[in-house]
């Protein structure tokens, strides 16, 4: 802003207020640093700013549902809009819910907006951690982040089965059983803890208040305070990480500047965000709970279905079979504890430690801003893959009853089917996994010797016919032939005269640690020279040799 009557003079006020901010805060450097600061062009790592973009729409609408909602047990007649449940005993919780979604001006769709934006959200932050797996950026220095980036997604995982929980209809109150009937399995502790949680007996008079301070307070707290950490303190104070390519290093950073650029493409992806959630609201319906009715714990539906997020463990208790132990006259439900507690926390715990786990095997300590393509490491990526494949038999099996209906097949075959995927599933995805990474990388090979197809048949001298080869271009190439810093280093080495090699002298754990580095930088990629007799060409030349 500049006088009118003196142009390209800075008004008085303006200065002397940024000057006091600047004075008290200390906020100009750090502006100026932020503002020049460096962010890589790449649709995956738009994939963070979807779940930040979600995460506000949910409080935005949290905070419009908190002003009609009511958490309270108590029960009454319904005497409402929604004909067929009138003269209805039902809670005040589920009644303020059939206000809100017939009554309230807006309030379907911001019931809608706020149920898909979890989907969305938990969806959001699930691809982030596999874009992060897949591609290393796990390693240090950023394992800190990594861990909390899995501690929002277990706490945003339980806020969304906390939330559904909270209108108290039939389909809600079946999931809210199945929690009651977890935490009694718990050995010594399982009764007292059922009966703090719910006031009583279930289902108690004080669980759906206790619900709502934890999902509207407690853990929407923890996320306030997590989020800004894991998305704007750590990223602004390390380098943002980068794909392999031109200019791209661990000491440099390549990239379009924050402001004006970034501030531009972010802002228009948080419209966009807002805009498919909203589309999503008005025109798919999700979660009628007048057509479930409320909660009775003598009722039951036929395919029920919880949200996608929590179909793992609805398969995990499905599959499990139906073990029991007695000790000492105390009977532990195995088909209760393992499916519930035992894979979730093996699958959590794992994720968590993982960094640590690969830094023990690859013996690898340096500092990691360039990223893997999944392909370049195939043990990993093999690992992920196992994984996504545990997961998916698991949530798959959550609807193993409407598989049955729709496909005519005996319930209990479905269920020995997934069983036996559960064990070989994963086993066949690493090997899968791992041999098209070792696909791709003989592919990568071949264009660097031989180059790229061009489509032009010519005839040689002798008059034989072939396709004319173009070298790759430099853009393409770059990402081949360029070295970066090893993923992997090798633990052991040959024997020498008079001395045992380390795998031989070592004790078990030793052993064990060699044989699973030799695994992994068995088939590492490794920066490959460009054919010899080949020119590497820019992109334009590239474009205007294939045209």
């Amino acid at each position: 802003m500049t006088n009118p009557q003196r142009p390209g003079k800075t008004l008085r006020l303006l200065k002397e207020q940024g000057r006091a901010v600047d004075d008290r805060y200390g906020g100009a450097k750090f502006g100026a640093k932020a503002i020049k600061k460096a962010f890589p062009d790449h649709w995956s790592f738009l994939l963070g700013e979807i779940a930040l973009y979600s995460f506000a729409i949910l409080v935005l609408t949290g905070v419009f549902l908190t002003f009609f909602f009511r958490p309270s047990a108590t029960e009454m007649i319904y005497h409402g809009s929604y004909a067929p449940l009138n003269g209805v005993r039902m809670t005040e919780a589920y009644a303020s819910t059939l206000d809100l979604s017939f009554d309230v001006r807006g309030g379907l769709l911001m019931r809608q907006v706020h149920h898909w934006a979890t989907l969305i959200f938990l969806a959001a932050i699930l691809a982030h951690m596999l874009r992060n797996f897949f591609t290393g950026a796990f390693r240090k220095p950023r394992e800190g982040n990594w861990v909390i980036g899995v501690v929002l997604f277990l706490l945003v995982l339980l806020n969304g089965l906390f939330g559904y929980s909270l209108p108290d209809d039939l389909l809600s109150g079946t999931g809210v059983r199945i929690l009651a009937g977890v935490l009694l399995a718990l050995p010594l502790v399982g009764s007292y803890l059922t009966m703090f949680v719910f006031g009583g007996e279930f289902p108690g008079d004080a669980f759906i208040p206790r619900l709502f301070t934890v999902h509207v307070l407690l853990i929407p707290g923890i996320l306030a305070a997590l989020i800004p950490l894991h998305a704007v303190v750590l990223t602004w104070r390390q380098t943002h990480t980068t794909f392999p390519g031109r200019g791209a290093t661990d000491t440099t950073q390549k990239g379009y500047p924050f402001f004006p650029v970034f501030v531009a493409k972010t802002t228009a992806y948080l419209f966009w965000t807002f805009g498919v959630i909203a589309l999503l609201a008005t025109f798919f319906q999700i979660n009628p709970v007048w057509l479930y009715g409320p909660y009775d714990p003598g009722a039951i539906s036929a395919g029920s279905q919880p949200d996608w997020y929590m179909g793992f463990l609805d398969g995990s208790l499905r599959l499990m079979p139906g073990w029991e132990i007695d000790f000492l006259g105390h009977t532990l439900p195995m088909s209760v504890l393992i499916p519930a507690l035992v894979i979730p926390g093996l699958l959590f715990t794992g994720l968590i430690v993982y960094p640590w786990l690969e830094r023990w095997v690859t013996g690898d300590h340096e500092v990691h801003n360039v990223l893997d393509r999944p392909r370049d490491v195939p043990v990993r990526t093999g690992i992920g893959i196992g994984g996504v494949v545990f997961y998916g038999v698991l949530w798959l099996a959550g609807a193993s009853d409407i598989i049955a209906k729709t496909f005519h097949v005996p319930l209990y075959g479905t269920i020995w089917f997934f069983r036996i995927a559960l064990l070989v599933g994963p086993v066949i995805g690493y090997f899968v996994a791992y041999r098209i990474c070792l696909g791709l990388q003989r592919r990568d090979r071949a264009m660097l010797e031989h180059g790229v197809e061009t489509g032009v048949i010519v005839m040689a001298p002798d008059g034989k016919f072939g396709e004319l080869e173009a070298p790759l271009s430099r853009d393409l190439a770059s990402p081949l032939v360029e070295r970066r810093r090893p993923t992997a280093l090798p633990l052991s080495r040959p024997e020498l005269p008079g001395v045992r090699a380390p795998r031989a002298r070592g004790g078990l754990t030793t052993r064990f640690r060699m044989e699973l580095n030799q695994i992994f930088i068995r088939d590492l990629w490794e920066a490959t020279k460009p054919r010899p007799d080949g020119e590497v060409r820019s992109e334009e030349e590239q474009r205007a040799l294939e045209k």
